[in-house]
């Protein structure tokens, strides 16, 4: 396939859509799967049949809408007409569903169902990476080229050289975006220039952090969009073999990369000569076991050659030895999505959004005690307060805001105070907070503090690989003086001791997982340091979670 026919593709597949005077859109990600949306399509198709409106209405599945926790999702678009979104769509609502929008049937008990278009979580957002999520059926070449895909690797592969795909990058100001914040453009022109006879790009699906599922939602909804970004990456830095690496609990978003990958390389967009050009790039799958430690690089790329995924010390650093001692660059999976829209729209387009020191956007996973869950893309600098109150539509019961953890168990608590400070790398970072992958938690009143530490201690003591003994036996000492304190046992000496045991595996542990794992630790005590002396001094949860064991 060369460029020209690569148009011709695009033009016969919107001809095809302008044959139906309107489309139904399912959401048939995970969470509107888990709720039921493949009955709703199967529904809806028969009520069009029975309708005898086949040919004029097609019903499309499409990837994450985003507002989760309200799925089954259905989107009616019209020419001409708003498109108009359900929400908790059931089978038992298809027939009046195509009723009231095919045949001019009047069904008020669908009212109730609609949710506006217009409202902040939509408006407030800002889509780059996700934008064409909801809009397309992941399971097919068509729609994706139809809205402009592979043109940004055809762009770079006929008009620009290696070294001027690595200074766009870097020109567009984008890092990566799992979690460490590295600038993208300099880590790519590393790799360009190393020595290596071979060289890999691997991008990283493992995402592990609680309640996250930006990575997931990505590799399920657009998966062409992440092999776009690769195959321009491994243009950029001259490799010809690129993995993906995708967590074990993910199986339908390996099932669509697998048949993204057959779609593309059937299509001459990936495998030998792609777009005819002298470019050759192959894109294989590695799925994962479920370890937690396998999203860090090392790990990881131990797990990619069929080694146990075990943290390796650093330097070398990947970007000169990496997986069987070649130069790899390795980026995780919404790093690679933004690669697109940079070559297509320009660096300074990309620039012109988010901060001074963090451009673009990001994807949140909003998850905890806020009224609308579900996957968010957000220009870089908004604030949480905006994120909670208008996209996350406030706290539930109306009750107070108490804090945010952002980054997962390797990030740290928000307090109400700061909930105007712009989110990115660096406002964070002095809060002693991370980005990292996405993960965003919202806790109200009832919150208790030390019981969310407890909780990602938990986590991080389950996932130590066990390989260095500060995380091995660091993580479960912090842990027991955390149940101490929540069970009422601890004394007065508990706190300094367990700050001290703190600094102690994050300076000696050798990978992330143990450097990090203090981190929720660290920011509540340091902004919640009354509510653990409470629980010890006093024997009392001021969020009234805790039962002690221990009475006055």
């Amino acid at each position: 396939m060369n460029r020209e026919e690569l148009q011709a593709m695009a033009q016969a597949e919107l001809d095809q859509q302008q044959k139906f005077r309107c489309r139904i859109l399912v959401c048939m990600s995970t969470p509107c799967i888990s709720s039921g949306a493949t009955a709703v399509q199967e529904a809806l198709v028969e009520a069009l049949k029975a309708g005898q409106l086949e040919a004029e209405v097609e019903t499309v599945a499409t990837g994450c809408l985003g507002p989760c926790s309200r799925g089954p999702l259905i989107t009616i678009k019209a020419e001409g007409k708003a498109d108009v979104i359900y929400e908790n769509v059931s089978s038992d609502m298809a027939k009046g569903l195509v009723d009231k929008h095919f045949k001019a049937v009047s069904v008020p008990a669908l009212d109730k169902n609609i949710l506006p278009s217009d409202i902040p979580f939509f408006t407030k957002q800002m889509q780059i990476v996700l934008a064409d999520s909801g809009a397309i059926d992941p399971e097919k070449l068509e729609p994706y080229v139809a809205r402009g895909g592979y043109t940004a690797l055809a762009h770079a592969l006929r008009e620009m050289s290696p070294e001027e795909v690595c200074q766009e990058i870097t020109k567009s100001g984008l890092r990566g975006r799992g979690g460490a914040g590295f600038p993208s453009g300099l880590k790519w022109d590393m790799v360009r220039k190393a020595a290596g006879e071979k060289k890999y790009v691997v991008a990283n699906g493992d995402e592990g952090d609680p309640g996250a599922y930006m990575d997931r939602t990505l590799m399920e909804s657009d998966p062409h969009r992440v092999l776009e970004g690769m195959a321009i990456a491994g243009y950029a830095v001259g490799a010809e073999q690129g993995y993906i690496y995708v967590r074990g609990e993910y199986p339908l978003a390996g099932k669509r990369l697998e048949k993204a990958i057959r779609q593309a390389e059937r299509k001459g967009l990936l495998g030998n000569r792609i777009l005819e050009s002298p470019f050759n790039f192959r894109i294989d799958i590695r799925m994962g076991a479920g370890a937690f430690v396998c999203g860090e690089e090392t790990a990881l790329m131990q797990s990619v050659m069929g080694r146990r995924g075990q943290p390796m010390p650093r330097p070398p650093y990947p970007a000169h030895k990496g997986l069987w001692q070649s130069p790899t660059l390795l980026n995780n999976v919404e790093t690679f999505g933004n690669i697109a829209a940079i070559i297509t729209k320009g660096a300074a387009w990309y620039a012109s959004f988010g901060t001074e020191t963090t451009k673009g956007s990001k994807i949140f996973a909003l998850a905890g005690k806020v009224n609308n869950t579900g996957l968010i893309e957000v220009p870089i600098g908004i604030t949480l307060r905006e994120i909670v109150y208008d996209i996350g539509g406030g706290i539930p019961g109306g009750k107070a805001f108490k804090a945010a953890q952002t980054g997962g168990p390797s990030g740290g608590c928000i307090p109400a105070q700061f909930m105007d400070v712009p989110i990115d790398y660096e406002s964070l970072g002095k809060l002693g907070s991370i980005m990292g992958s996405g993960g965003l938690i919202v806790m109200d009143e009832t919150s208790c503090i030390p019981d969310v530490a407890k909780f990602f201690m938990e986590f991080c003591t389950d996932e130590s690989c066990g390989k260095c003994g500060p995380c091995r036996g660091g993580t479960v000492q912090m842990l027991r003086m955390l149940e101490k304190i929540t069970d009422g046992t601890a004394d007065k000496d508990t706190i300094p001791r367990l700050e001290e045991l703190c600094l102690m595996v994050k300076e000696a542990s050798l990978c992330g997982l143990g450097q990090t794992c203090p981190n929720p630790i660290y920011s509540t005590l340091r902004y919640f340091r009354d509510e653990y002396e409470a629980h010890i001094m006093d024997h009392h949860c001021p969020a009234g979670v805790c039962t002690f064991s221990k009475k006055l």
